[in-house]
């Protein structure tokens, strides 16, 4: 997956991955089509982040979902 250009695909990808890494509870509020390919940048950043880490602390968890809450359409 080519993920250098931004799509829906790309953009779907990257919320489902973010999301799985943090094994989140309430997956329903980060649904993809809530994001655009304005924020894809952002996205792709906090997705390399999340996934170069093994575990979050409970605080970086809320930032991380802060953050996604910041990029919604």
């Amino acid at each position: 997956m080519d993920l250098s250009k931004p799509s829906p695909e790309n953009v779907k990808f990257l919320i489902e991955e973010i999301k799985a890494k943090l094994r989140m509870v309430n997956v329903d509020a980060m649904k993809s089509e809530h994001f655009n390919d304005s924020q894809y940048e952002d996205l792709l950043y906090l997705y390399e982040m999340v996934k170069k880490r093994n575990s979050f602390s409970p605080n970086e968890m809320q930032a991380i979902a802060e953050e996604l809450g910041s990029l919604r359409k």
